[in-house]
């Protein structure tokens, strides 16, 4: 009950930093990055390993340059996920921009269904809140809950603000069987970590074994929808840009693996370019492939 309470306060806390406009949140990111990198050290052990075994070419001071980086942009991610509770749908619009929704358009008009493949970088939550303003249909983002069921049914509430359709991993097929005979929308991160009995297939991403899960696949050569990724871009402090590539128009014509291995080889690429702007934080590798018993 109070730790209920105590959650209930934080959200609110959370509503009331949103009202401030951005310019003063990144004075707080700016603060931020000093409290997580130097005085609490968040996870500084975890964004160390995760960049040496990815980048073993690089020097320590390249590593150490790429760190710095993260971790001032991770501030910047929490300051505007924060201000995505109460950002207006004109502001929206003005720091994120599709550069390309002609993509999108061209395979609806041929009665297809899409399914934008990301990952856990730049801002992806504004993204998906974005994505929605560029078409039409049905379109769902589909997420991973999180384990506290306040905060899951707050960022529910944020994710599904302008008409966004959130879908629980778990309950994925289930909603694309209510929207069957409709053409739909739907996004997903492809880097997410599968729990270790899910953990039934293994590519190599940023020099490592990487479990990857196998559903994006499984839905659109299911769907036959077309598979698309995208490629998110910081402009400047605040702007982003995202452009749609096609990867495969015709899923059920792929072989066994191929579409899991394309979109993470796409994500590969992007942050191999720019890396700080992946989500080193995350616990991505969390085992390994003689971990799982087969």
């Amino acid at each position: 009950m109070i730790k209920n309470a105590g959650l209930k306060l934080c959200i609110f806390l959370l509503y009331l930093i949103s009202l401030f406009p951005l310019w003063f949140l990144y004075i707080v990111s700016d603060g931020l990055y000093i409290l997580l990198y130097y005085i609490t050290r968040y996870r500084r052990k975890v964004v160390r390993q995760n960049l040496r075994n990815s980048f073993p070419e690089k020097s320590p001071a390249e590593l150490k340059t790429i760190e710095k980086k993260f971790f001032r942009y991770l501030g910047d991610f929490i300051v505007e996920t924060v201000k995505a509770i109460t950002m207006s749908e004109e502001e929206l619009r003005r720091r994120v921009i599709l550069t390309n929704p002609e993509v999108m358009n061209q395979y609806y008009a041929q009665g297809r269904s899409v399914i934008a493949v990301g990952g856990h970088y730049c801002n992806w939550e504004l993204a998906g809140l974005n994505f929605y303003f560029y078409t039409d249909k049905k379109f769902m983002i589909v997420y991973k809950p999180l384990t506290n069921a306040t905060f899951d049914q707050f960022f529910y509430r944020i994710r599904s603000r302008f008409g966004t359709i959130p879908v629980a991993m778990r309950q994925t097929y289930r909603k694309i069987l209510e929207y069957k005979n409709e053409q739909t929308a739907m996004a997903l991160l492809g880097d997410q970590t599968p729990a270790r009995q899910d953990a039934n297939y293994f590519t190599t991403f940023l020099n490592q074994p990487t479990a990857v899960f196998l559903g994006i696949e499984k839905l659109a050569r299911s769907m036959n929808s077309v598979v698309l990724f995208y490629d998110m871009k910081l402009i400047k402090r605040g702007y982003y840009s995202y452009t749609l590539i096609p990867l495969f128009e015709n899923p059920k014509q792929t072989e066994p693996y191929e579409i899991t291995k394309g979109h993470v080889k796409h994500l590969e690429s992007l942050i191999i370019n720019e890396p700080q702007y992946w989500l080193w934080s995350h616990r991505r590798w969390k085992f390994k492939p003689e971990d799982i018993q087969k």
